[in-house]
């Protein structure tokens, strides 16, 4: 059958299951997907041997009449998960040659459930990014093009190559990280779904470290009756992990009734921003219409702490990253750098870092041990944790009066250029977070489902923030939203 590697995984497995397919003709679909677009610079390592391999144990598990939902379904993995005797890089030069003798959490339970990995997928380096342009791959390319142009344009960041690659079809699904919105945002610059789980619902053990308060992995699927199937194979306690959750994984697929009637949804008048695009602000209003008119409660709420979130994000995730990726020094693994005669240790952990870092984590490296130092610690990390809780605390008075969900726009505009802030200032890249950082440093759930197209032909998306482990209620108003919406564009293939 042909372009197999276009299915859903809701298609693929009913295909699965009632024998039309099989794991084997579906990855090789897939694997010829991941060759052909090679211009998108999506995937850092093709596995396609092991892919065969997973996609054979799957169809013996097929064919026994008992295998989970995404048995058989070839996935793209971010970098930043460990998966063993597999080159795990985080995008960086520091972890050159690093192969795992472990896997992480998340993708054992992935293979337990049947899955495939065709390989891993480009990131920002160490998830420090929204373009992508960090990696040392070489940025990932978005699929979409603006109409009657060439330009190449991001895919999003830091999960670019896994935003990349759902939307132009080289893979059914992809794993992603969320620390500040990478999941979100370039999932709504894809026209894809991205879901950002409640902190602790999933385990971070085996994932590269950013900010371990704040990251958390999700799926990145075609739409959201997928996302929700992956997650659910995602999900669950993990003893490893210290902050995950005993709680038990509900069947979220299930809980897809599409009925919100009754449900109430706020519009936090904060996310209305000066500058905002006109069809950024058409869209979320056309947005709440759709809702409002499927029996929901539309309310507008405040959450009056969000103007200080992206300083309070700043300051946070920089001094966790600090912390975390102290322990790269070229002593254990990874790159190392070449000394000069008569130098020692020192010079050695100063040179590989040097070398080894790219600018932007370097920037935040040195932000966060500055935030962190004996004379600054009080002035900006002591207060930035102060004012996280008075964002947490802003969604909790909402959440207390009743509202089931918030919806706001993903990002502030669609996909820009690859290249076309390269020369601004920083903290302007940094504004791609301002509507996804607070779901963050609340620990809330949030989902990004592609809404409309803006004047240009590319995708836009809104975003949903849940109540805390409330995943389910939050996809099934998404589903009501994508059902209402009806995205179904596709970027025309160039690559």
């Amino acid at each position: 059958m042909d372009e197999l590697n276009k299915l859903s995984i809701t298609d693929a497995r009913d295909m699965l299951r009632a024998k039309e397919i099989t794991a084997v003709e579906l990855t090789t679909a897939c694997l010829d997907a991941v060759t052909a677009g090679d211009a998108l610079n999506a995937y850092s390592a093709k596995t396609p041997e092991i892919a065969m391999e997973q996609a054979k144990a799957a169809d013996a598990r097929l064919a026994k009449g008992d295998a989970p939902a995404m048995c058989g379904i070839p996935l793209g993995i971010k970098d930043l998960f460990c998966t063993k005797g597999v080159p795990s890089q985080a995008a960086s030069k520091i972890l050159t040659g690093f192969k795992p003798e472990y896997e992480s959490t998340v993708t054992t339970q992935l293979w337990n459930a049947g899955a495939v990995m065709l390989g891993k997928l480009n990131m920002d380096e160490f998830a420090m990014g929204s373009s992508n342009e960090t990696s040392y791959y070489g940025p990932a390319v978005n699929p979409w093009r603006r109409a009657g142009a060439d330009t190449k344009l991001t895919p999003g960041g830091s999960s670019g190559g896994s935003a990349a690659a759902v939307a132009a079809d080289l893979c059914l699904a992809a794993t992603g990280t969320d620390t500040g919105g990478s999941i979100r945002q370039p999932a709504a610059f894809t026209g894809i779904t991205g879901v950002k789980p409640t902190y602790g619902r999933i385990s971070r053990w085996g994932v590269i470290a950013f900010a371990s308060s704040l990251d958390q992995a999700g799926p990145m699927t075609k739409n959201v009756r997928d996302a929700a199937i992956m997650l659910e194979a995602m999900s669950g306690h993990d003893p490893k992990d210290s902050t995950s959750v005993d709680l038990a994984v509900p069947n979220f697929e299930a809980l897809l009734t599409g009925d919100i009637r009754g449900k109430k949804i706020g519009i936090p008048k904060e996310y209305h921003l000066d500058g905002m695009p006109d069809e950024i602000e058409a869209l979320w209003a056309k947005g709440a219409q759709m809702l409002r008119d499927q029996g929901a409660e539309v309310v507008d709420v405040s959450l009056p702490h969000t103007k200080y979130a992206l300083p309070t994000y700043y300051v946070l995730a920089p001094a966790e990253a600090s912390s975390n990726l102290a322990r790269y020094d070229g002593v254990r693994y990874g790159y190392r750098a070449k000394l000069k005669q008569g130098e020692g240790i020192t010079e050695m952990y100063e040179r590989t870092r040097a070398e080894g870092f790219g600018p932007e984590v370097k920037r935040r490296v040195m932000i966060g041990a500055y935030v962190l130092s004996a004379g600054f610690y009080d002035a900006y990390y002591r207060r930035a944790q102060r004012v996280r809780t008075l964002i947490k605390q802003d969604f909790d008075k909402v959440y207390a009066s009743g509202v089931d969900a918030i919806l706001t726009p993903a990002t502030p505009s669609a996909a820009f250029g690859l290249g076309e802030m390269a020369d601004e200032d920083p903290v302007k890249m940094y504004l791609n977070d301002v509507f996804t950082v607070t779901v963050n440093l609340a620990g809330l759930p949030g989902v990004s489902v592609p809404a409309g197209l803006d004047k240009q032909g590319l995708p836009l998306g809104l975003q949903l923030i849940g109540r805390p482990w409330e995943e389910g209620d939050m996809l099934n108003i998404a589903y009501a939203l994508e059902n209402a919406a009806g995205f179904v564009s596709k970027p025309a293939k160039w690559w």
